[in-house]
């Protein structure tokens, strides 16, 4: 398999982890899969468990993604000579496809956004940070978790376009592409979302029981 083979096996896995399943049966013993939205993620979690619930798999799912950018890409070291960054990407990647199509659950995952958060942590914080404040603001405004996910998703290469051209940040040419990838892939899995968003069907999250 070599190393590179193994990084990716190993980061697949850690994505692969159901972690919105597992709480869901250990908290109700149901399938979150089956309620609310459908969705295998912390946003549905949130909505039909509660924000302890939501929060505590957003975390981990974010550890799903950083995990392997910050430590299991080493594993490649040994076997290839290819820039850090590259196979920190591929670490990163590989998480999120096993979030989104985990091995552990039929391939049917969440869309994304929490392992991805995690990865963009280990490669990227400041365009994190930016995207957190736009999808804090945007969810505050509108309370559609889905378009605050998106809108976050498309300021990662802004930012780091801004952090390159403007302030001549030695932001690598390989992340700038990897992040182009992020908004596609966030808009890919949430198809679904924007047609209930331009139809005006979306479901907007509840931030208090009174709501």
């Amino acid at each position: 398999m070599g190393y590179v083979g193994l990084m990716v096996l190993i980061s697949y896995l850690i994505g692969s982890i159901p972690t919105s399943i597992i709480t869901g049966k250990v908290l109700k013993g149901i399938d979150i899969r089956e309620h609310g939205s459908g969705n295998a993620g912390a946003t549905n979690v949130f909505r039909v468990l509660g924000w302890k619930a939501g929060v505590f798999v957003l975390v981990v799912d974010m550890l799903k993604g950083l995990i392997p950018t910050i430590w299991v890409y080493q594993l490649a070291l040994k076997g290839v000579s290819w820039p850090v960054i590259d196979l920190q990407i591929l670490a990163g990647l590989s998480a999120v496809f096993g979030h989104i199509w985990t091995v552990f659950a039929g391939f049917r995952g969440g869309k994304g956004v929490g392992t991805g958060a995690g990865v963009v942590i280990g490669l990227a914080p400041i365009a994190v940070l930016v995207g957190v404040i736009v999808f804090i603001v945007t969810v505050a405004a509108t309370r559609y978790v889905s378009l605050g996910s998106i809108l976050a998703s498309l300021t990662v290469p802004i930012t780091l376009i801004i952090q390159r051209v403007a302030f001549q940040h030695a932001v690598p040419l390989e992340l700038m592409i990897f992040s182009l990838f992020i908004p596609v892939l966030i808009i890919f899995t949430h198809r679904s979302n924007i047609q209930r968003l331009l139809k005006g069907q979306e479901n907007r999250i509840q931030f208090s029981k009174s709501a």
